[in-house]
């Protein structure tokens, strides 16, 4: 059985709030990394009291309203499905600071944490704000959307992105892996990968592996599904009809994202 694969849990913790996912170094050999993901009915409120964690909340789906008892935004969220492929807002929290989520109609949302010690102001995280990318050549392109790049300063270990990628292709390739703490060539950053797939019925493949093969797993995931990238090479390989979204969460010892490419493979990149 697999060790990296979750499937979603679909546990309901309060009223109107279903807990999808739930990732903690309690249940997970992670240790900067935490994940939660609640599924919320119209009106229905979710609040967290942080202890030494910062959170960044993404309003996956529909919209909600957001406070931390001090400041408020409301109606933020952009999109009914992550298929319309367009940016979303979110807001950081840091730590020792409490929250409160409420859904605006039907909303899934993310809570992405990691370890923190310095406070730092709430920040709303416009969909404007997240820059976006387009990377890679041939079958190995995809659209990244940037929410908490390590060139933003607004967190203190939390790394946020969203991914698409298209029929046929390829993401996270060639393989390149963040398991060593050695900057400036490369950091130690775990990582974890919420997927969707559209249509629905739709899968990846992952494989997360490391040079000497202590860790190798390859994995069929469906939507929904989360995989979790302690250490290692983490490729993603989409069949042809579908298209994946992921959401990438990463968190180290430092805020910067520094990877090396699996040697046996670098040279596409080189054609």
């Amino acid at each position: 059985m697999s060790k990296l694969l979750r499937k979603p849990e679909q546990k309901e913790i309060t009223a109107g709030v279903t807990l999808v996912h739930d990732v903690t170094s309690n249940n997970s050999t992670l240790e900067y990394v935490g994940f939660k993901m609640i599924d919320l009915v119209s009106g229905a409120k979710y609040t967290e009291q942080l202890g030494k964690q910062e959170c960044c909340i993404v309003a996956v789906t529909g919209k909600i309203n957001v406070s931390d008892y001090n400041v408020s935004f409301n109606s933020i969220g952009t999109r009914e499905s992550v298929f319309e492929k367009k940016p979303t807002d979110s807001v950081y929290v840091s730590n020792d600071q409490s929250f409160e989520i409420e859904a605006v109609g039907q909303a899934r949302v993310a809570l992405c944490y990691s370890p923190s010690n310095k406070q730092l102001p709430t920040k709303l995280i416009s969909a404007a704000d997240n820059s976006v990318e387009h990377r890679g050549t041939g079958n190995n392109q995809r659209m990244v959307q940037n929410i908490l790049p390590d060139s933003d300063p607004s967190a203190n270990s939390l790394l946020v992105v969203e991914v698409y990628t298209e029929s046929g292709n390829w993401s996270s390739y060639p393989p390149h892996k963040h398991d060593q703490d050695h900057l400036p060539e490369e950091s130690f950053l775990e990582e974890t990968y919420y997927h969707e797939m559209n249509p629905k019925q739709g899968f990846v493949f992952q494989r997360v592996y490391t040079d000497d093969r202590s860790l190798d797993e390859t994995m069929t995931v469906e939507n929904s599904d989360m995989v979790i990238v302690p250490v290692g090479y983490h490729p993603v390989g989409v069949p042809e009809g579908y298209t994946s979204y992921y959401l990438n969460v990463m968190a180290g010892p430092s805020r910067v994202w520094k990877f090396h490419n699996d040697p046996d493979h670098e040279w596409i990149l080189k054609r």
